[in-house]
C-alpha cells in the first residue's frame, strides 16, 4: 500500500513539474471562470482559527500557477492546485498537492445559487474520504456554506 501511495505522490510531483504553460493557463481559466478565486470562510468576520474556521484563499500567481492558501490563525500553508475540472452538474473537482504532508487531496466544490461555496467531497489519494456527499464522514454533519470574504 505504501508503494502505491509513493507512486501516486511521485506522479503528482511530476505532474506539477512538467505541466506546460498552456496547461497552467487552462487551469487558471477554469478556476477563474468557475468563480473560485478569492477568499472564503464560514464566517468572514471571525478571526481564522483551526477549530472555529479557516480562511481559504485561491489565487493565480504571475507565473500562471494556481495556489490554495489556508489560514488557521496560528498556522498557515500554501499549496499548488495541480488540476481542476468542472463536471456536467457544475461541480468543480480540484486536486491540490501538499508537499509538507507528502500527499495530494482531491475535493469537489459546489457554488450554490446564493453565491456561497460548499465542499461536497474531500478524499486522499488512497480514496479515504473526510467529506462525502456534502457530509463529514466522522460525524454525518453537513458541510457548512462558505461565503466570499473579499
Amino acid at each position: 500500500m505504501m508503494r502505491c501511495s509513493g507512486r501516486w505522490i511521485a506522479a503528482a510531483v511530476l505532474w506539477v513539474a512538467f505541466t506546460s504553460s498552456a496547461g497552467a493557463e487552462t487551469l487558471a481559466v477554469t478556476v477563474e471562470q468557475w468563480g473560485l478565486l478569492g477568499s472564503w470562510a464560514v464566517d468572514c468576520a471571525a478571526r481564522p482559527d483551526r477549530d472555529k474556521g479557516a480562511l481559504l484563499s485561491y489565487e493565480i500567481r504571475k507565473d500562471g500557477r494556481v495556489m490554495y492558501r489556508r489560514n488557521f490563525g496560528q498556522a498557515m500553508d500554501e499549496n499548488e492546485i495541480v488540476s481542476a475540472t468542472v463536471n456536467a452538474e457544475g461541480l468543480l473537482n480540484v486536486m491540490v498537492y501538499f508537499p509538507l504532508l507528502r500527499q495530494a487531496r482531491e475535493f469537489g466544490l459546489l457554488l450554490q445559487k446564493d453565491g456561497s461555496l460548499r465542499a461536497i467531497y474531500n478524499r486522499s489519494e488512497r480514496g479515504e474520504y473526510t467529506i462525502r456527499d456534502g457530509k463529514y464522514v466522522a460525524t454525518g454533519a453537513p458541510t457548512p456554506a462558505q461565503q466570499r470574504c473579499d
